[in-house]
């Protein structure tokens, strides 16, 4: 099987990622504190504290993304409500992230973004029909004539079977 490998990387890879987005936006703040200059009339200290601040709930929400893709691959169990929509929201975040760090930073960011985003989504897709055990009967055959009804509310029949003369 092949789920709970890739939960174990999108879990390693999303802790990853969470530290690294929190230590950028702090190193970030700390530049923009120690240069002491303005932007069109914005406070330097504003800007470092919301760059900090946001780096620290980014870094968050990719570690609760991360604590779910963990509990995925612990129980081997799709995640379901919050967990899953949480993933989600995670994968369209990555694809956002993609498409501007192709304009913005190059080929390699976006590359990386839309590894993250192919795994998140495989993950999402390996957890999403329930896996049978191998011992597994097969589905019963449906009756012969279809054993329903059609549209109209009358039985369905087989058609006639022909005669040779």
């Amino acid at each position: 099987m092949v789920r709970r490998p890739v939960a174990w990387v999108v879990a390693i890879v999303l802790f990853v990622e969470a530290f690294g987005v929190a230590a950028l936006n702090w190193f970030l703040g700390v530049v923009v504190d120690r240069q002491d200059m303005s932007l069109a009339g914005l406070d330097s200290d504003m800007m470092a504290n919301s760059s900090k601040i946001g780096g620290i709930v980014f870094g968050l929400y990719f570690a609760l993304c991360g604590l779910v893709a963990l509990l995925v691959a612990l129980r081997d169990r799709p995640p379901a409500g919050f967990g899953r929509i949480l993933l989600i929201s995670a994968a369209v975040v990555h694809a956002l992230l993609g498409a501007f760090a192709w304009g913005l930073v190059g080929w390699s960011a976006f590359l990386f973004m839309v590894v993250v985003l192919g795994l998140i989504v495989l993950l999402l897709m390996t957890y999403d029909s329930p896996a049978e055990p191998a011992d597994a009967a097969p589905p019963a055959a449906p009756p012969e004539n279809g054993g329903g009804k059609d549209g109209e509310g009358s039985p369905v029949t087989s058609p006639p079977a022909p005669t040779t003369p």
